[in-house]
């Protein structure tokens, strides 16, 4: 049944906010919609005489195999198969649906038991199109900070679209928009930094925003073309359809800017609406189908963006903030007065939680510093704050709307941060922060008008959206998310300071029950403790990284030394592990061609899983750093000796011969961190570095009791050898196919490819593509995956053996029992892979080549 505002109940922002926009029973005319149920048979249809010629009530009740081609429904049910989850959409570019009739673009989904089918006359455009959001993409991925991200995207999204106005919206937690960026046709007027309140987007269109991230409004003035048959049968929900109707009451928003078309695309950040992309035309304006599939792919991609940089920027803040619940930990276990200064709390939280007061309530006792409430304002605070989830941390940034008294004093503190710490909702630590006035620069008053329209009483759109100003008073800057995750992390250290403080005095119940919360406690730090090396990897990395690519090159390489270690030990069901192995497998991954070896010697010496990572980070900065600054990084060499000393331990050392002159650095980096501080802190062992003109020098001392086994042997010196040599040399200045039915595989590989030296890369997502490639001419290498959806890269693989193109496989099977017996001998890049896998894959097509001349 469709959903009406009563006319005799009073007219306000919730009846807005029922507006069932979702069901309108209406399409936009510039496509029309057939729906069908499982059994294919037509039940509703909207707008199809103009385009079949056929009228909506004449295909109702019939197969619609009746009416579209054979290979049509073959297509369209093979799309149905494919659709998963509740949002899911599948697109069907250039499709012939009728006899001798034009070609379409199609969306398909479902609603609720029925499939919906929307068509729309094909541009043909679609080759064109979707090379265009790669290089979209590489301009957001190359902003340098957030407002640089926000105005890429703008521009992108107009250069796209073609639209006069593209404005980015960041919605404040309260609901309320801020335009932080815009691209603009010239002559435009600019609506940067104005903010529109939260009731400009209704809840229900929120929801939507969230389901179906694109939506498109051709033309205000285009009359809605209704669904039939028009009946008292369930409505329609049209929640995810490209072409549903628009709201009367949007429609008459739009009209009062002046706009007749628009777009949106939503900006999903963790699963919410984080924001919009807002798109406004001033005359009628339909980007085609696959322009707006690129938008929304654009739109998509855009988000992930920027969630990751929002997550390394909160990551970052939360990194430095860690260290103060450290310090924290440190200095209230010893002395359990600290926990009633506030002065003493303040000085060391607000480094964490900026703030303009603390607030301490421990055993009725109150300590206050800064701007707070008094004394008495602060413990009736506290009483409101106890009557709601004392347990939880709790923040707002208008006191006065839990105790309307608190506005007397929201000149002091206007909002407040509340950090539990004790089991009883009677101890707490509050921060506090000072009213913030502000101007709010607000696109028209806010304040939405009732008027009496063809339809009855209802809302109607502001008239006029000339900037006005609102002084907002009583309000303080709320606290963030990452402030909010600190104070959590704050909040589990005081309970821990509290528990060890008072578990002495607690009787035997209480100190059993306190007890298993402390070993949970530390079951979380060790957890965290996994989580926070990596993060300290990422952290030191960034810090030492002269630009994004050094910096994902060189946390790559560390992570992927741990990983490597990891598998050493897995091997043997988590035992000691070869130190050798240790050495050989590190040098081989840094190793360039025509480098001299590593030469090594001394015993079969194995090392216990605890002290094996700790020597896998050390060996792998001792390499990377002789390969970039050493004797590996000239025409030298390195010696490493190894032996079991008088007390056990193992000694190891390590002698660069041969290369440049070494100077001791001028900053300390984590490299050199790693090298001289693992093993004295965390081994208990010895670490001393000399760097002498001649070439760095380090010894090392392994406990005895991290030393698993040691046995002699001759005293012939090993050398590791470089095993990938010539990929880069066979891929430098040669044009490369690259056959890849994966967008984003596709994307990776090329930047891989031309990383290694190709001059260009052709990406073919078919075989029919890829023939067309190789008729150009021109192309000297080609990387095929094999497995290219409903085909294989066979055919391709034959028009390259008959032109004599070498070749070789990707496969994320491993390539055995898949790749032909005739095809044993190309080489096969197992997936995942990345730069060095593709580049020892080259190298051993190289030899083969090498080998048949």
């Amino acid at each position: 049944m469709k959903q009406h505002v009563s006319g005799s109940q009073p007219v306000d922002l919730t009846n807005c906010d029922r507006e069932p926009i979702h069901i309108p029973g209406t399409i936009q005319p510039f496509g029309f919609m057939i729906v069908v149920g499982s059994d294919w048979i037509v039940q509703r249809a909207a707008n199809t005489e103009l385009y079949l010629g056929i009228e909506p009530l004449g295909l109702l009740g019939h197969p619609l195999g009746g009416v579209f081609l054979p290979h049509a429904m073959r297509s369209l049910r093979g799309r149905v198969s494919q659709l998963r989850g509740d949002d899911a959409v599948e697109r069907i570019f250039s499709m012939r649906l009728v006899e001798n009739g034009k070609p379409f673009d199609v969306a398909i989904h479902f609603s609720g038991p029925s499939v919906i089918i929307e068509c729309e006359p094909a541009r043909g455009d679609e080759i064109e199109v979707s090379s265009f959001v790669r290089t979209m993409i590489t301009r957001i991925q190359n902003a340098d900070s957030m407002q640089a991200i926000m105005r890429e995207g703008a521009r992108q999204v107009r250069s796209l679209t073609g639209f006069d106005r593209v404005m980015v919206y960041r919605f404040a937690p309260s609901g309320a928009g801020e335009v932080v960026a815009e691209a603009l046709e010239p002559g435009v007027d600019s609506f940067l930094g104005l903010n529109f309140p939260a009731t400009d987007i209704p809840q229900q269109a929120r929801a939507l925003y969230v389901r179906n991230v694109f939506r498109i409004i051709a033309d205000v003035d285009d009359a809605p073309i209704p669904i039939q048959p028009i009946d008292d049968r369930e409505p329609l929900d049209l929640s995810l359809s490209l072409f549903r109707a628009v709201s009367p009451i949007h429609v008459e928003y739009l009209k009062n800017m002046g706009v007749r078309a628009s777009l949106s695309i939503s900006i999903i950040i963790g699963g919410k609406l984080w924001g919009l992309f807002a798109c406004h035309h001033y005359s009628p304006r339909l980007p085609s189908f696959a322009e707006r599939s690129a938008a929304e792919l654009f739109g998509q991609m855009f988000s992930l963006l920027t969630e990751s940089r929002l997550r390394s920027e909160q990551t970052a803040y939360e990194d430095s903030a860690r260290k103060v619940a450290d310090r924290l930990m440190a200095a209230a276990a010893q002395d359990s007065d600290r926990l009633t200064d506030a002065q003493w709390m303040g000085d060391l939280v607000l480094d964490a939680i900026p703030a303009d007061g603390v607030g301490v309530f421990v055993d009725d006792s109150v300590s206050l510093t800064g701007l707070t409430p008094d004394e008495q304002q602060f413990r009736t605070l506290l009483n409101a704050l106890n009557r709601r989830n004392a347990g939880q941390i709790f923040t707002t940034n208008r006191i006065s709307d839990i105790l309307p008294e608190a506005e007397a004093y929201s000149d002091k503190a206007a909002g407040l941060l509340a950090i539990p710490i004790s089991r009883r909702p009677r101890d707490y630590v509050l921060l506090f922060r000072s009213e913030r006035l502000r101007s709010v620069r607000w696109a028209g008053n806010q304040e939405k008008e009732v008027e009496y329209g063809p339809n009855g009483p209802r809302l109607t759109p502001r008239k006029s959206f000339e900037e006005w100003s609102e002084l907002v008073r009583g309000e303080a800057k709320p606290f963030e998310e990452a402030e909010m995750r600190v104070a959590e992390a704050l909040r589990s250290t005081l309970l821990e300071v509290v528990l060890r403080l008072t578990e002495a005095a607690s009787e035997d119940r209480r100190r059993a029950h306190e007890q298993q919360k402390l070993l949970i406690s530390e079951l979380n730090h060790r957890v965290r403790n996994i989580l926070a090396l990596i993060r300290a990897l990422m952290g030191q990395t960034s810090r030492e990284a002269d630009d994004v690519n050094a910096f994902v090159a060189t946390l790559d390489s560390r992570i992927q030394s741990l990983a490597r270690a990891h598998d050493q030990l897995t091997a043997d069901q988590w035992g000691p592990a070869r130190l050798e192995d240790l050495i050989v497998t590190e040098a081989k991954a840094y190793f360039q061609p025509d480098r001299q070896s590593v030469r090594m010697s001394g015993p079969n010496v194995s090392i216990v899983p605890e002290a094996f990572t700790v020597m896998a980070l050390v060996i792998h900065e001792l390499i990377t750093n002789a390969a970039k600054y050493g004797a590996l990084s000239d025409s030298g060499s390195v010696d490493i000796d190894w032996r079991i000393g008088s007390d056990g331990e193992l000694v190891i050392e390590w002698r660069e011969i041969g290369g440049p002159a070494v100077m001791p650095p001028k900053r300390r980096g984590f490299g050199t961190t790693v090298i001289e501080n693992s093993i004295p802190h965390e081994l208990g062992g010895e670490a001393v570095t000399r760097y002498k003109t001649a070439g760095f020098e380090a010894d090392f001392a392994i406990p005895a009791r991290y030393v698993a086994s040691a046995r002699e042997r001759d005293g012939v010196t090993k050398a590791v050898q470089a095993d990938r040599t010539g990929g880069a040399d066979l891929i430098s200045g040669k044009k490369v196919l690259l056959v890849e039915d994966s967008a984003l595989i596709a994307l990776d590989a090329e930047d891989s490819l031309r990383e290694l030296g190709a001059s260009e890369v052709v990406l073919a997502a078919s075989n029919a593509v890829a023939a067309r490639a190789i008729e150009g001419g021109d192309i000297q290498l080609a990387v095929l995956d094999f497995n290219l959806g409903r085909e294989n890269s066979m055919p391709t693989a034959e028009r390259l053996a008959d032109a004599g193109i070498p070749f070789l496989f990707a496969s994320g099977y491993g390539g055995e029992g898949t790749i032909p017996d005739r095809y044993a001998h190309v080489p096969v890049v197992v997936k995942p892979y990345g730069t060095n896998q593709i580049e020892t894959a080259f190298a051993e097509l190289g030899r083969s080549l090498a080998g048949d001349a």
